[in-house]
């Protein structure tokens, strides 16, 4: 073997988008409005069913948190992306750049979770109505969103630290736009094997419970919504739940897309702009995709204006 003799790395230059220098100021601009459409959606759909009396149910107890997630796992990436396009400073020191790998692993599986328990939450509503408000009680539902944090904490710290125990001698330029696992190793001078294995193997576990969950969900929804003999009723119970099936398709698909690869087979720049999607314009789309095709969220959002307009008619 032969020996490495090179200068530990201690910070790492962030070099996507960089290659379009002309562009800059044009991508600054297009992903600081998607930023701020995703903080100002979801924060309006989180104030919504938290003060909407009507919202109180468990599924808008899920969106409520799915919503959060939305606003943190943008916030992990964009605003250093911001920053750089403004500046010719690409640099992220070692600690920042673990640390926004860890917060970013963490909320991506904390998604995967929390979009599989919709569809749960779907298959009761629709499969077993009569039995719903017994099955998704209060604490059945606190309990399954901490397992998710739980879970997502656990598979997140397992990465990074399996990430810091490997070297970084060759370069320290990554061709993206944050700290990645694939990345990352593509830039490690030391064994990755056990890495990619626990990837590989993990992460297929964590991606595939709960795609089969979603799975299984909603091949029991459409065979009840078959069943249903009138028209209307049919398209009733099919709305409740297409919102969730698009933004599942959206994440899942660019996910699995960007992860269920190795490195050799890796392609960073299609990777990154299907990465783009299910970090940047998939999280700025679900509360526009919920609050359209939602009757419940759009009554919600006209009381409020109106509570607001009445408001200050008074002052």
């Amino acid at each position: 073997m032969e020996t490495e003799n090179h200068t530990r790395v201690t910070s790492f230059i962030l070099s996507g988008m960089s290659d379009l220098p002309d562009y800059q100021i044009t991508l600054f601009l297009v992903f600081l409005t998607l930023y701020l459409l995703n903080l100002l959606g979801n924060i309006v759909m989180m104030a919504l069913i938290v003060t909407d009396p009507k919202l109180k149910t468990p599924m808008y107890f899920f969106l409520c948190n799915l919503s959060f997630l939305d606003m943190c796992f943008i916030s992990v990436t964009v605003p250093k992306q911001l920053a750089s396009f403004l500046s010719k400073s690409k640099i992220i020191s070692y600690p920042g750049c673990m640390a926004q790998m860890y917060f970013f692993l963490a909320i991506c599986v904390n998604e995967c979770f929390l979009l599989s328990i919709m569809a749960y939450d779907r298959y009761v509503a629709i499969c077993n109505p009569l039995h719903y408000v017994m099955v998704m009680n209060r604490m059945l539902c606190s309990v399954m969103v901490t397992g998710c944090w739980t879970i997502s904490q656990l598979h997140s710290l397992l990465h990074t630290l399996l990430m810091s125990r490997l070297s970084f001698c060759r370069s320290n330029i990554i061709d993206h736009f944050f700290c990645d696992l694939q990345p990352l190793l593509k830039l490690a001078c030391s064994d990755v094997s056990t890495n990619e294995l626990v990837m590989l193997i993990e992460g297929t576990m964590v991606g595939m419970s709960t795609f089969l969950c979603i799975l299984i969900s909603y091949i029991c929804i459409f065979s009840t919504i078959l069943g249903i003999q009138s028209a209307e009723g049919r398209h009733k119970a099919f709305s409740t739940c297409s919102s969730h099936l698009i933004v599942v398709i959206l994440f899942f698909g660019s996910a699995f897309f960007t992860y269920c690869q190795t490195s050799s087979s890796y392609n960073q720049k299609r990777n990154q702009l299907v990465t783009v999607i299910y970090t940047v314009v998939t999280p700025m789309l679900n509360p526009f995709i919920y609050s359209l095709r939602n009757n419940d969220v759009k009554g919600a959002l006209r009381r409020a204006i109106g509570r607001i307009i009445r408001a200050v008619q008074k002052m």
